[in-house]
């Protein structure tokens, strides 16, 4: 059985003893805990969108973001749960000093394409904990070495 099956049912079982105390309505106490017994199975059974959804990563089509300026004690759930306000987000990487092992303010954000554009959109130059984020679609790591040598 279920956690909050077991939790509905001792709840029922509660509730019909405080009926019961205060009313000798037997009927009444009967009609509660098939009541409360049928909702806990109902709710149990329903599929819901908890925790449970926001592990599987997005599959359709993704960006990844350049994130600066990020201040040094943030942590990769508190960026994860800003840009997920605008789409899924499938990982976070918040990039540390090899040597000291502190992080150095920015980091990249894998979600998805829609979510990243509004996300770019919002977020850049965004006040998050006392700093101006600077959000930008990340440059691949496999660029072209004859673009970097290009004048404007």
């Amino acid at each position: 059985m279920q956690k909050s099956f077991v939790i509905t049912l001792i709840i029922a079982l509660i509730g019909a003893i405080v009926i019961y105390a205060l009313s000798t309505n037997v009927q009444l106490v009967v009609s509660f805990i098939a009541g409360v017994m049928l909702a806990s199975l109902v709710f149990t059974f329903v599929p819901s969108s908890t925790a449970t959804d926001s592990n599987k990563p997005y599959v359709g089509p993704t960006m990844t973001l350049y994130v600066g300026n990020l201040p040094y004690r943030v942590h990769e759930g508190e960026v994860k749960a800003l840009f997920g306000e605008y789409g899924p987000v499938n990982s976070v990487r918040l990039v540390r000093d090899r040597k000291t092992g502190r992080r150095k303010g920015f980091g990249f954000v894998e979600m998805s394409e829609t979510g990243a554009k509004k996300a770019m959109n919002k977020l850049n130059d965004y006040s998050f904990q006392e700093r101006t984020l600077k959000v930008r679609e990340a440059k691949s790591q496999e660029s072209d070495p004859s673009e970097s040598n290009k004048e404007d």
